[in-house]
């Protein structure tokens, strides 16, 4: 975890020519975001663009491959329906 040096940057604002008590400001303020600063560990964790893609390409595959199924699915049994409906209305089963 990075460290916010508090003493560094107090002296080197008060060498600036900044009172002590402008200097303590500033570093009350800049401390409390300071902790929502990205670490290093929290930029390896993130995802990318090009893992986004990856992702988002291999979903796409995968609906198309479900999607075929469905409609192959669907097909088999309308032409099941068709077929028995022929039969009934022509005669074959009686």
């Amino acid at each position: 975890m990075a460290v916010f040096e508090t003493h560094r940057a107090f002296q080197a604002l008060t060498a600036a020519g900044f009172t002590e008590r402008q200097a303590q400001a500033l570093i009350d303020v800049g401390s409390e975001g300071y902790g929502a600063l990205a670490t290093k560990s929290d930029v390896a964790d993130m995802v990318t663009v090009k893992d986004l893609d990856s992702r988002l390409l291999e979903l796409e595959l995968r609906m198309r491959l479900y999607m075929g199924a469905y409609v192959a699915i669907a097909a088999a049994l309308v032409i099941g329906i068709l077929g028995f409906l022929l039969a009934l209305f022509t005669g074959q089963f009686a």
